[in-house]
């Protein structure tokens, strides 16, 4: 599939451990290496372990971590000690937050990205987030919207229906998804969309707020 990629001119692949395996460390890197030499493209790496059953530990980091090609890794364990170890022991492994509810986290750490399964179907309101934290460094902002988005956070997770409400969202915004792996009852859909109204408002608001304050310190100076 890497190799496909390629041919196909790929900006670069995202590669996670092979699921069900539970390889070694050691497995895991060789494995990441193969992909690598196989395509020799940039490779975002993704740790999952909840997913996949290990974790891409530092013996995998030291082994992949030589590969000019492993440039960045989304990091979805959900464990706030890896910001620390890849930042500080792994810097020259772009650090990207994997995990919806940890982007505030991430991005004091040097994070310069967010990869997230709400931005599916509202990309504005999540870039707010990333241009609020990631380029204007203006953490207490990124800390307001970031609240904003709590209860969307804990809608999508809620009875392992983070996919069926994923796609529902993507449906609310005029495209097609697809079947779901089981539809949404009414519900769980107007719960949906209620988060969402109020998230677009309260954002929106905060966004209004800020530009409002920048008018007025231009006209002071």
């Amino acid at each position: 599939m890497a190799e496909a990629a390629a041919r196909l001119d790929a900006d670069a692949v995202l590669v996670g451990s092979p699921p069900y395996a539970v390889p070694t460390e050691r497995e895991n890197a060789l494995n990441a290496l193969a992909i690598d030499r196989a395509a020799d493209l940039p490779i975002m790496l993704y740790n999952y372990p909840v997913r996949m059953g290990v974790n891409m530990g530092e013996e995998f980091l030291d082994r992949v971590g030589r590969s000019r090609n492993a440039c960045a890794i989304k990091e979805s364990s959900g464990d706030l000690s890896r910001i620390h170890l890849l930042a500080r022991d792994y810097p020259h492994i772009q650090m990207s937050c994997g995990m919806d509810d940890q982007a505030p986290e991430f991005f004091p750490w040097g994070a310069r990205s967010w990869v997230c399964g709400g931005s599916n179907f509202l990309p504005l309101k999540h870039i707010a987030l990333w241009q609020a934290c990631a380029v204007d460094v203006d953490f207490a902002k990124g800390r307001r919207i970031m609240s904003a988005m709590v209860p969307l956070m804990r809608v999508l997770e809620q009875d392992g229906k983070f996919i069926q409400f994923i796609k529902h969202g993507v449906e609310m915004d005029g495209l097609r998804a697809g079947p779901p792996l089981k539809a949404l009852n009414k519900d769980d859909k107007r719960e949906l969309e209620q988060v969402v109204r109020v998230l677009e408002t309260t954002v929106a608001a905060i966004l209004a707020e800020d530009g409002t304050a920048r008018v007025r310190a231009g006209a002071a100076e």
